[in-house]
């Protein structure tokens, strides 16, 4: 196999390269935002043909510090698409943060590449287009999130009639689990950072302690098994052993189980359909003791509900609930809003996206903007 692995230096990406790294996968293209240091060390270790930074002075300084290499630099963000249709890669995996990974989707299908999905973005905003697109193509679609892939897993071998009842998203709760709407109005970003089984970036934890990165798992699942909302549950497992679970019409439930580390569902997605040994820990369901199960608080923690009611809506509406989400973690992130504002503007954006149905990537782009916009004109 031939990879590209877009967002090589954050969390999922440097996962990805221990997996290539024990499993001897080449890899053909690397790409990230600025992180000279940590790509220039991938660079002299895997000897990718192309390495790509999103920022121009960042790839500047790259190009110089590994000139004595075989690889090409290239910098800039249509240097993305690059990477994501390079002639000899034959999968790419997107674990690309943000809206700045829907158009590579887009565009590795377009150059028909399968896809190895870590970017909740692609789905989420651009679902409809996306999963026809690579219907129309024929080029799979592998999840790399560690709850889609467990759903992809217990659909293994299921009998052509679909018998299928609902899938059920396990949620590890995060960080506030348990916690009032009075103590969440004293959270700062350092707490909200604090995941308790998960080693993600930024964006993704503070997802993970609003309920937002739920919700998105939600409107991911519909448009990857292709089942109505009514037909996902979400229920909150706070040891992230039970990664998900579906049930089937006779009442059977199916549930994939491991230690939280996310080398398990990127190795699947690049070696699938085969199972190759891997360095992650064997479970030893004694050493845990117990699973424990609890409903959602959407009460406390409404942005679950706003990405059902978006998903509901459909149209744009859920491009809008994300982009809205983005800006409003940035300026948490910034400590310029509190923690409780990124639900209240989550929920301004569902309210106020008119539902519209879109044709292109283009409709998509221009409703995240405008959703963007609406934000910053309010809150910067």
């Amino acid at each position: 196999m031939n990879l590209s692995v877009l967002g090589s230096t954050g969390s999922i990406g440097t996962q990805t390269l221990d997996v290539a790294r024990k499993l001897n996968i080449k890899i053909t293209a690397l790409c990230a935002h600025k992180s000279v240091d940590k790509i220039e060390a991938q660079i002299r270790e895997f000897h990718p043909q192309i390495a790509v930074l999103s920022d121009e002075k960042a790839g500047a300084d790259l190009k110089i510090r590994v000139r004595d290499t075989a690889t090409k630099v290239l910098f800039g963000e249509q240097a993305i698409l690059e990477a994501a249709a390079h002639k000899n890669a034959d999968t790419v995996l997107n674990a690309l943060v943000g809206m700045m990974g829907l158009v590579p989707t887009v565009t590795a299908i377009e150059a028909g590449k399968t896809i190895a999905l870590a970017n909740k973005e692609t789905l989420v905003a651009g679902g409809d287009y996306v999963m026809a697109l690579a219907k129309q193509k024929q080029i799979p679609i592998l999840p790399v999130d560690s709850e889609h892939s467990a759903i992809f897993q217990c659909l293994q071998g299921m009998a052509p009639n679909r018998a299928l009842k609902k899938l059920i998203l396990t949620a590890s709760g995060g960080p506030f689990f348990g916690c009032s709407r009075q103590q969440l109005q004293k959270v700062k970003a350092a707490d909200a950072l604090q995941h308790p089984n998960w080693d993600m970036g930024a964006k993704i934890t503070i997802d993970s302690s609003t309920m937002m990165n739920k919700g998105f798992e939600v409107i991911e699942a519909v448009h990857l098994f292709g089942v109505p909302v009514s037909d996902v549950e979400v229920v909150v497992h706070r040891e992230s052993v039970i990664h998900s679970m579906v049930e089937y019409d006779d009442h059977s439930v199916i549930a994939q189980l491991g230690v939280p580390d996310m080398r398990i569902p990127i190795q699947y997605a690049l070696t699938y359909p085969e199972r190759y040994a891997s360095d992650v820990p064997e479970l030893s369901l004694p050493q845990i003791g117990k699973l424990t199960f609890f409903e959602p608080d959407d009460e406390t923690f409404p942005c679950l509900s706003i990405c059902r009611k978006a998903i509901a809506k459909g149209g744009l509406t859920p491009a809008a609930v994300n982009a809205a989400n983005e800006e409003a973690v940035r300026l948490f992130l910034q400590d310029k809003i509190s923690f409780l504002d990124i639900e209240k503007i989550a929920q301004d954006a569902l309210e106020n996206q008119k539902q519209i149905d879109y044709h292109c990537i283009e409709d998509v782009l221009v409703c995240d903007r405008a959703a963007r916009q609406r934000v910053l004109s309010r809150y910067s």
